[in-house]
């Protein structure tokens, strides 16, 4: 194997592929990353045999030629070194030839490195996905629904399905939803697909979902999303990504929504975010996240949080509704604050069905998000 690369392409896609190497593979090849190069283009490839990642570059684009291939041939490079060395290279250009027993010589300007190449024949094959169930959504989209679910999931992995995200898609309705079983959220969004096509128990690792929305590109480009039989698969314009689904059924989390409530509140957002991260600062000091929130007969609230060592922490913010019956409940401040964080709304509603029962926050301005969080048994 013989070829010539612009080094700032190769180091583009060794980014993208590096996230899929473990820091302790299983097996010793999967500490490396797969180089493919035929006349068409180079393929690299990463896998933790959890997820897969491959990118593509192309011979020629836009008519500037990225890579000439003199001969071409495979060979797997320890990633550790191989991530390191391409970007820190002095030239524009990188020659990589392999020689015997996958010797490879690498050379960028006045660099000349040898490595240790290793067999690519025993490199795990990736899944073969057919590409029946296929849906489409936007980029930006996906990081969206990504972003404001993720931040439920568990992260005890004794309960595994939890540390998931649940996919569900029926009627053209791709809903999300993440619980730990102290917070729940969930996020729904139309997709454009065939109205005949649905799929459930679609369960995928949170932490997978926040590596793929680092390679989903910021442009509202769409990106290819394959349902198969135990994998997912990606296609983020040259990166393939797959990932295996987690097994187990997710748990109903319906019978937890209430569809009524005793007490109504609508409040600005920045406004509640703003004195619950006040609060949450002596709360934490607390090592308890224990914020309090009483409803007031002027149609204002109380934010309050107390630490036995510094002191307490009490402001009022005004309600733009308040209906129903008084209150007084307390919950973990960051959960709230998470949750705050990720609502793209100007005012938020928050309903109650009781001091112990779950507390229900949504944007007012549309309904594709929902979020629970499970109150606190107080003393005071």
């Amino acid at each position: 194997m013989k070829l010539t690369i612009s080094k700032n392409e190769l180091n583009d896609a060794i980014q993208q592929v590096a996230k899929a190497i473990s820091s302790r593979p299983a097996i010793p090849i999967l500490g490396g990353i797969k180089i493919d190069v035929n006349h068409q283009g180079v393929t690299l490839t990463a896998s933790d045999t959890e997820i897969s990642i491959q990118s593509f570059i192309p011979v020629e684009r836009d008519n500037l030629f990225i890579a000439h291939v003199d001969k071409p041939g495979s060979v797997v490079l320890p990633a550790k070194f191989f991530v390191e060395i391409i970007k820190k290279l002095p030239s524009d250009n990188v020659e990589i030839q392999v020689g015997a027993q996958f010797q490879t010589m690498i050379r960028s300007g006045s660099s000349d490195i040898q490595m240790v190449g290793l067999d690519p024949e025993e490199f795990p094959v990736l899944p073969s996905i057919e590409e029946n169930g296929l849906f489409q959504m936007p980029g930006d989209l996906l990081k969206t629904m990504i972003r404001q679910t993720v931040l439920a999931a568990s992260t005890n992995e004794q309960t595994a399905v939890l540390t998931g995200v649940l996919w569900t898609l029926s009627n053209q309705q791709l809903k999300f939803i993440a619980t730990d079983r102290h917070r729940l959220a969930s996020r729904n969004a139309h997709a454009e697909t065939d109205p005949d096509y649905r799929f459930s128990n679609v369960i995928i690792a949170a932490k997978t979902l926040v590596e793929l929305s680092k390679l989903v590109p910021e442009q509202n480009a769409l990106v290819d999303i394959v349902v198969a039989d135990n994998q997912v698969m990606f296609k983020l314009g040259n990166v393939l990504f797959y990932t295996r689904m987690l097994d187990g059924m997710y748990p109903d989390t319906s019978k937890i929504i209430p569809q009524t409530y005793k007490t109504e509140l609508v409040v600005d957002t920045k406004n509640l975010m703003d004195a619950i991260d006040r609060a949450y600062l002596m709360s934490r000091e607390e090592k308890t996240n224990i914020v309090r929130l009483i409803t007031l007969d002027d149609n204002s609230i109380e934010i309050s949080s107390s630490s036995t060592e510094l002191g307490r922490v009490t402001e009022q913010i005004d309600a733009k509704k308040f209906e129903g019956e008084p209150l007084r409940i307390s919950f973990n401040s960051k959960f709230m604050l998470d949750v705050l964080k990720v609502i793209d709304s100007e005012q938020i509603f928050i309903g109650f069905t009781g001091a112990m029962s779950p507390i229900i926050i949504k944007p007012t301005d549309h309904s594709y998000n929902m979020y629970v969080i499970l109150p606190y048994r107080t003393t005071t």
